[in-house]
């Protein structure tokens, strides 16, 4: 199964393949975008902090290029994927999709070419990001952003504003709620001068989105160490500091190979009189593992708000969608019969999809097998027949005066209430299988070639279907609630017959008992009872219990029937009747608007029916994984 990050990595390079990655104004809608709700690690640190080799310790490989001054210039990317043993690692730009590297020293060499597309060959800094994905056996699924160092001043060839640009741009995103912030730190100077630190401090006062790392820490004069730092006694984080040791640039000119270098990084910190207590929790492994675990958690908390962006979102792109399309003048009768024949195409799909020659169909089955029998068992009975609860419910239905042999109110209305939790779930299972309908309809859409061509008629389509099933489903609604009503408008009278009867004690008043014997607690009749006792109303509260349970077990059978034969089975039928009854109504020019293919709107209609299956189709996806937390 993809992983979570795997899974917003690939949503990322969706939106961004289609431009919307920018802000609310560029991606066409007034929310914020799909990409900016979506966390991710931005590595902030000053230059020559060691940030470069931090992340190629994290890949391990040597890939991103070297030098003096400002190196990265622009912001880069960083995805990367998990992929099993003995694969072929390899690289991927967004601006050359189709082109694999598996030579690295070519990802280092494009990634300075496509940086001095836009630069030139000065110091220049640009806002727009390289995008590059990395797929190997040796990397943790993670996503990092890496930004152009932090600077005090600007050197020959750079314009005197630089130092502010290179602040704003890593402020622009370090400030977002959203950003997770590795703030790298040489172990080799004083922490309070950490550019990386101050600027963290700044956004994230807290420390709730920061983690620290040191460093150059094998670097350091003789006899010092970093366990102040590493500790969090000098400088406290709500996340532990992580120390690693990067290639020394002897290693570099010798091309030491990255794992090789990891190793070292385990030895040095296995065997350092300094670290060795903490070695476990340091390390550029480490660091990646504790990266993509955080990010992972992060991702999952965030789901119902992202899930809200999208669906808001889809709102208004169903909306745009809505008014695009203008008329061709076309015969009529061409017309309807190409209309009538995609209609049968989509229809065909669709019940393919529901009678098992495509997939999905099986997703109601898991409503009735799954979900119904969840819900069921979630339901708060346990609370609902408290002993507490069952003596405020008796009591309340005998009203000033209390019952005098069996509290028939009582049984009535704890029944009665019991019976009505059973509403949600057979609601749930409506909604659920609905929302299954829907999504099949969306799907069968899509897969329909013949409606490839015309948007419009998918989106009038889509439609017509939703408005359909929307019938079916209120014709559900009524009928599953019917069924749970029925049972609680007349009860099984033979269950309470089989019940052992109850005999009073206790309080009987005086010249009740005219024999004077004391009662027999063996009495065939059945238990001799204290009504106003608590075995009393704990009885009541089991009788009560284990005729809801008979009932649930009733209702799981019965709601699914009622579910299929309102909603599945007329989908199947009369899907697309009234739709059918409808367009044949309609005149040349009105059939002529639902197969329009302007060229000018064509495009824009294509963008915006892109991006709505973006949105779709993440909102589909989140929500798969969400259910299998």
């Amino acid at each position: 199964m993809e992983s979570l990050i795997g899974l917003v990595n690939r949503i990322q390079r969706a939106c961004t393949a289609l431009g919307d990655h920018g802000d609310a104004e560029e991606s066409g809608v007034g929310l914020p975008t799909l990409w900016e709700a979506l966390p991710s690690v931005v590595v902030v640190g000053g230059q020559s902090s060691g940030k470069s080799s931090v992340l190629e310790s994290i890949v391990g490989r040597d890939f991103l290029p070297r030098g003096s001054g400002i190196v990265t210039r622009r912001p880069l990317v960083l995805q990367l994927h998990k992929v099993d043993e003995g694969k072929v690692e390899y690289a991927e730009f967004l601006h050359l999709p189709r082109r694999r590297f598996t030579d690295f020293s070519l990802v280092r060499k494009e990634i300075e070419d496509e940086t001095e597309r836009l630069t030139g060959k000065t110091k220049q800094i640009s806002t727009h990001p390289i995008h590059l994905s990395i797929y190997s056996p040796n990397v943790v699924n993670l996503t990092l952003i890496d930004l152009p160092g932090l600077t005090k001043v600007a050197v020959e060839g750079q314009p005197d504003s630089i130092v502010q640009d290179i602040e704003t741009m890593v402020r622009s995103y370090v400030a977002k709620p959203n950003c997770i912030i590795l703030a790298i730190s040489p172990a080799n100077q004083d922490i309070a001068t950490s550019d990386a630190m101050k600027l963290a401090k700044e956004v994230d006062p807290t420390g709730e989105r920061t983690f620290g790392v040191l460093t150059k820490l094998d670097l350091m004069d003789k006899g010092t160490n970093a366990l102040d730092v590493l500790e969090g006694r000098s400088y406290r984080l709500q996340y532990p500091w992580v120390g690693v040791v990067n290639r020394s640039q002897a290693d570099i000119n010798k091309n030491v190979d990255m794992i090789v270098a990891r190793r070292k990084e385990r030895e040095y910190f296995a065997t350092s009189p300094d670290y060795s207590h903490v070695a476990s929790r340091m390390g550029s492994e480490y660091l990646a593992k504790l990266l993509s675990k955080h990010l992972e958690s992060v991702i999952r908390s965030r789901i119902p708000s992202i899930t809200s962006l999208i669906n808001k979102t889809i709102d208004e792109l169903e909306a745009e969608m809505n008014h695009l399309g203008r008329p061709i003048a076309v015969d009529a009768g061409a017309q309807l019969y190409t209309i009538l024949e995609m209609c049968r195409a989509f229809d065909r799909v669709f019940k393919e999809h529901l009678d098992g020659g495509r997939p999905g169909g099986d997703r109601i089955y898991g409503v009735f097998d799954n979900q119904l029998p969840a819900a069921l068992k979630k339901l708060p009975f346990d609370r609902y027949l408290s002993l507490q609860n069952v003596k405020k419910v008796v009591s309340e239905a005998d009203g000033y005066q209390p019952h005098l042999i069996a509290p028939e109110q009582g049984y009535r209305r704890l029944i009665e209430g019991g019976l009505g939790y059973f509403r949600g779930p057979a609601e749930a299972s409506v909604d659920a299988v609905h929302y299954v309908l829907k999504e099949l309809v969306r799907q069968s859409i899509g897969e329909t070639q013949e409606l490839r061509r015309f948007p419009t008629l998918q989106t009038e389509l889509a439609a017509a279907a939703y408005e359909a099933l929307e019938r079916f489903r209120e014709d559900s609604r009524k009928t599953a609630l019917r069924l749970v009503d029925m049972e609680a408008s007349y009860l099984t009278v033979e269950f309470f017959r089989k019940l052992p009867q109850e005999v009073e004690r206790g309080n009987n008043p005086a010249g009740s008992n005219p024999t004077g014997k004391k009662p027999d607690d063996s009495n065939p009749a059945g238990p001799t009872i204290d009504r106003y006792g608590e075995g009393h109303f704990r009885r009541i509260g089991s009788n009560v219990s284990a005729y809801i349970s008979m009932v649930s077990d009733t209702l799981r059978n019965t709601i699914p029937k009622a579910v299929v034969y309102c909603q599945v089975r007329e989908a199947k039928r009369s899907l697309l009747n009234h739709f059918y009854t409808q367009v044949g109504k309609k005149e040349g020019k009105q059939l002529a608007s639902i197969l329009d293919e302007n060229p000018a709107l064509m495009e824009r209609r294509m963008q915006c029916a892109k991006r709505l299956e973006l949105y779709k189709s993440a909102r589909d996806e989140i929500d798969s994984v969400s259910w299998n937390r």
